[in-house]
């Protein structure tokens, strides 16, 4: 009999019950774990009973929640930047920042970039390796009379997974002036201490940076965020998407501001999983330090862990007909015995 994952009717954690057997799951993007966490939850209650469940209003109604201002300046200094935006999503946050920054400069997209991040529906994907982008980008660029550019990419392919360092754009001439976009949705609240991409992407005269997120993976909150310079927030609070586009539910922002020493946990506990588990592997897996994904590239290695009562993330990506991704999620949300019953099925 073929197990049903398509239509799970309980929240994800770390054990998921299905046809009367309990599984292991080791999936998923909630690195933190704050979906389940009850300090977190309670947190958002106290947002319902303060905000109520939903506001339908646009950001520019002449009758505001003062809260959405306070999010933002708490999420700015909180990782760091001159400025934050917060939108319902991160795919919104995503498209409101590349539609109104295409507009300044020549476009051009890393390899991997998500497809939130797309201006065309139906854009052709750049396949060479990061590290032959990043040259031939320089190169392009330099030789260029075009003055403004505005490189849009992921600060990582999490599938893999690779963390991308972006040094390589010091090395475009001083005269280009650089519009650099690094989608972190992935490793805002999880990697550099919870701080993300933000601190170390390149700080020069003429690049300006924008990192933007959906907050729904680490931070467990169903909206999307944009840091960047007064400037560029500024631009972007004036696109009708951002005028026309309802806000993310209060209760979650209130939950996001006062959860910091929540978020700081969560992510003491992944790192000891990760650790943990991070012993007991061998060279024939791929992950990088810091993040709690990691690959193996046997095709049927899921199927054994599922006899084992182990679940993982393994799917075709970016389609269906493309090679089975076999990874292995860690979250705060995982027990030491979890780790160590996930250690001993994959040492078969």
């Amino acid at each position: 009999m073929k197990l049903n994952f398509k239509s799970i009717d309980q929240p994800f954690s770390n054990k998921i019950n299905i046809e009367g057997s309990t599984y292991l799951y080791f999936g998923g993007t909630a690195y933190l774990g704050i979906p389940q966490d009850q300090d977190f939850i309670n947190l958002y209650i106290e947002g319902i009973k303060k905000f109520g469940l939903n506001n339908g209003t646009s950001r520019t109604n002449n009758i505001q929640l003062g809260i959405y201002d306070d999010a933002e300046k708490v999420a700015a200094a909180r990782y760091g930047a001159e400025a934050a935006l917060i939108t319902s999503s991160g795919y919104l946050a995503a498209q409101l920042t590349v539609k109104a920054l295409d507009r300044l400069g020549k476009v051009i997209y890393a390899p991997t970039a998500h497809p939130s991040l797309w201006l065309a529906e139906n854009q052709t994907r750049n396949l060479i390796p990061f590290k032959a982008w990043e040259r031939e980008t320089i190169e392009r660029i330099n030789a260029s009379e075009e003055k403004t550019w505005v490189l849009i990419s992921n600060s990582m392919n999490n599938l893999i997974p690779e963390i991308y360092n972006f040094d390589f754009v010091k090395e475009i001439s001083r005269d280009k002036n650089i519009i650099l976009v690094v989608d972190d949705s992935h490793g805002i609240g999880v990697n550099n201490n919870g701080m993300g991409a933000i601190i170390n992407l390149p700080k020069q005269e003429n690049i300006e940076n924008v990192v933007l997120a959906s907050m729904a993976k680490a931070l467990g909150v169903d909206a999307g965020i944009v840091l960047a310079s007064n400037k560029i927030i500024h631009l972007l609070k004036n696109t009708n998407t951002f005028i026309g586009a309802s806000p993310s539910t209060a209760a979650g922002l209130y939950a996001f501001m006062h959860a910091e020493e929540i978020y700081s946990k969560a992510l003491n506990k992944l790192k000891e999983n990760m650790l943990m588990f991070e012993t007991a592997l061998d060279l024939s897996w791929k992950y990088e330090w810091g993040f709690p994904v990691y690959l193996l590239g046997d095709v049927n290695f899921s199927q054994h862990l599922l006899q084992k009562q182990v679940l993982i993330s393994s799917f075709p990506y970016p389609n269906p007909t493309d090679e089975t991704l076999n990874r292995i999620v860690l979250s705060a949300w995982h027990e030491k015995e979890d780790i160590e019953k996930l250690i001993a099925a994959i040492n078969f």
